[in-house]
């Protein structure tokens, strides 16, 4: 069991940090079908996210791609919404968020396709920054934390439909997604029983494939390679959400 959990942590991780969502969305399910128990399931993969996401940023920053003007005040927001997100996850029907959810992956995935906004030339002001930030950090964080996944695939569809490169909406959408997962860690992790063996092995693996992604998003594809990556990223999330509502 610790060996498929390794190597299909290390693919996927790879895969998903080029886009900046992290992979949580996708490793909770296989954790689930490799017989780990849900809380713990959820809380492992949200620590693996915030584990990737962090060596994504270390390349990221390095090369200047975080509009930080944008992304403190949708990191602030983002943390604060997770657990209110976690706490309401138990009250609302869930069934109908997830389909919700499927229609906008849908909906963002044919956007990255087909969509050609103005691309901003100029710097992200302060004000502009928290008017992008805040509505942005706000859903992603909420919405993470109610279906357990980083918020990564709300976060770049919507930065890009703004007008922002698609490597600097990836990487500062990683940037959150660190915090927003930690949040959701921390909301889960108290209902869980982490196993060790299986922590420790898929971490090693997600650090590997978060550094191996980074570089490929940042030295190795253009723009819109990228995009289209994104854009398959989010048709698989949807699929394999719908696919598990059926």
């Amino acid at each position: 069991m610790i060996a498929i959990a390794v190597v299909v942590t290390f693919v996927l991780t790879t895969i998903l940090s080029m886009a900046g969502v992290g992979a949580a969305f996708v490793l909770i399910p296989v954790f689930l079908a490799l017989g780990v128990e849900l809380h713990a399931a959820m809380a492992t993969a949200l620590l693996l996210n915030a584990i990737a996401m962090s060596i994504a940023s270390v390349t990221f920053i390095r090369k200047g791609l975080v509009e930080w003007r944008m992304v403190l005040p949708m990191l602030v927001i983002a943390v604060l919404a997770s657990p209110l997100g976690v706490q309401l996850s138990h009250a609302l029907d869930r069934r109908l968020l997830l389909w919700l959810f499927v229609a906008f992956l849908v909906f963002a995935s044919l956007m990255m396709l087909f969509y050609r906004p103005t691309p901003r030339t100029a710097q992200i002001s302060l004000k502009g920054g928290l008017m992008l930030g805040l509505p942005v950090g706000a859903a992603a964080g909420f919405v993470g934390g109610l279906l357990g996944v980083g918020g990564g695939n709300i976060i770049v569809p919507a930065l890009v439909a703004a007008g922002l490169e698609p490597k600097r909406a990836s990487a500062s959408a990683s940037f959150v997604v660190i915090f927003a997962s930690l949040s959701g860690f921390f909301a889960n992790v108290q209902l869980a029983h982490l196993g060790p063996m299986l922590m420790g092995s898929t971490a090693l693996a997600t650090a590997a494939g978060a550094a191996l992604g980074a570089w490929l998003a940042t030295e190795k594809m253009r723009s819109e390679q990228l995009k289209r990556v994104i854009a398959l990223v989010l048709i698989a999330v949807a699929v394999k959400t719908a696919w598990g509502l059926w």
